[in-house]
């Protein structure tokens, strides 16, 4: 089991240079985890994407179908404790922290492109190129 920030739901939904890494992680680990908040910052993309027509309502809704399949049993509510004290202790916002906290919890790497997360807290926090080898 891995933690993927909602980035990198997003490269293997919507199609992007990183969406090659982000299908080779889910061969790699297929048993995706995340905090509850993917699911706010996950439609916050598909209504930016809407917004510059890149994709119409019905599509934003099949993809954001096919992301809570994938993540269907494996969505964690962080702890509001632990979220305070990782931001208190980084530069990184309270929503990023939510990913890490989750990952600490399940004891399983966070898979992210975030180069904030990655830089303060390396004990967690992979980058996607590095996980994918």
């Amino acid at each position: 089991m891995i933690v993927v920030d909602t980035n990198i739901i997003g490269y293997l939904f919507v199609s992007s240079e990183q969406s090659p890494l982000a299908e080779h992680a889910l061969k790699k680990d297929s048993d995706w985890a995340a905090p509850i908040l993917w699911r706010s910052e996950f439609r916050n993309v598909l209504v930016f994407y809407m917004r510059k027509n890149f994709i119409k309502l019905e599509q934003a809704q099949q993809v954001m179908n096919g992301a809570l399949e994938l993540l269907r049993g494996r969505e964690y509510e962080a702890s509001s404790y632990e979220v305070l004290r990782l931001a208190s202790g980084s530069k990184c916002s309270a929503y990023d922290c939510e990913f890490v906290a989750a990952a600490n919890d399940l004891k399983v790497p966070l898979i992210t492109v975030h180069k904030e997360l990655l830089r303060e807290f390396p004990a967690v926090a992979v980058s996607l190129t590095a996980f994918c080898g």
